[in-house]
Formats: C-alpha cells, sequence, structure tokens
C-alpha cells in the first residue's frame, strides 16, 4: 500500500480487530494502523476539526469497516462518508459478518467499494485476512479533497 495511507479499522469486536491488524502485517501491510470500537468513534475522529488529518496532495485514509455495531453502525458511517466531499473518495471496505444480499446491495448502493463476509470458521477467516492485505499492497488511495 502507499507510503502514508493510514488503516482505519471500526470494529467492536476485539478479537476482530487484533486478528485483522495482525494479518495485515502478516501479508505484508506495514501502513499505520488506527482502530475504531464503533462508528460514532470514527465519526467523531474524521469530524474533529483539530485532528491531525491529511491535507489536500497528501494520502488518505483507507478504512475496513463493520457492519454492526452499538451506537452508530456501518451503514450510517458508510453513509455519513460517502455523503461528504471532504471524505467521500475514501475507499471503504466494508468486513462483516452479515451475509444478507439485500445489505450487501445496500452498502453498495451508498458507496462501498468492496464487501467482504468474514468466514465464522478461524482458519477461513485468517486466510481472508491475508489476502485482503495481499490486496492492500496494490491499492492506490486517493488524496484528501479541501
Amino acid at each position: 500500500m502507499q507510503e502514508g495511507v493510514t488503516i482505519l479499522i471500526v470494529e467492536d469486536d476485539d478479537g476482530h480487530a487484533s486478528l485483522a491488524e495482525r494479518n495485515l502485517r502478516r501479508a505484508g501491510v506495514h501502513n499505520t494502523v488506527t482502530r475504531f470500537a464503533d462508528g460514532q468513534d470514527v465519526l467523531e475522529f474524521l469530524y474533529d476539526e483539530e485532528a491531525n488529518h491529511p491535507g489536500p496532495d497528501e494520502p488518505g485514509y483507507l478504512m475496513l469497516l463493520d457492519l454492526r455495531m452499538p451506537r452508530v453502525g456501518g451503514l450510517e458511517v458508510l453513509k455519513r462518508i460517502k455523503g461528504d466531499e471532504r471524505w467521500s473518495n475514501m475507499p471503504v471496505i466494508m468486513l462483516t459478518t452479515t451475509d444478507n444480499p439485500d445489505e450487501i446491495n445496500e452498502c453498495h448502493e451508498h458507496g462501498c467499494n468492496s464487501y467482504v463476509t468474514k468466514p465464522v470458521e478461524y482458519e477461513q477467516f485468517v486466510e481472508v485476512l491475508q489476502r485482503i492485505g495481499m490486496f492492500l499492497l496494490v491499492v492506490q488511495v486517493p488524496q484528501v479533497k479541501k
């Protein structure tokens, strides 16, 4: 993955978040990873005017977003991000246990870039995370809009 891009993991399950970061590292992704326990936390971060967000012409963020979380769910986060000119070009990969076709379609309708269902089996989940890591190594992330 291009240098300077920060990966935002928005996941309420501590084990899943830890597993995601660990397997991204194993796949060779060495970018900064910042974890948020729910949608409210990541929205507060993105809309904090005093936060040190990337400026224009700098690589931005890529988000791995769970769908079902307390306080503010992933679909609402996705809608807010994709509806905001500053953040609309941020790549968002939904990474969730939900494989309901209606929810998958709804996420794509609201602008998610990819939708990955977390397998229930541990070994399969690890494999999926490592494949995401390999994918992220070749992804180009757009600059932040001002």
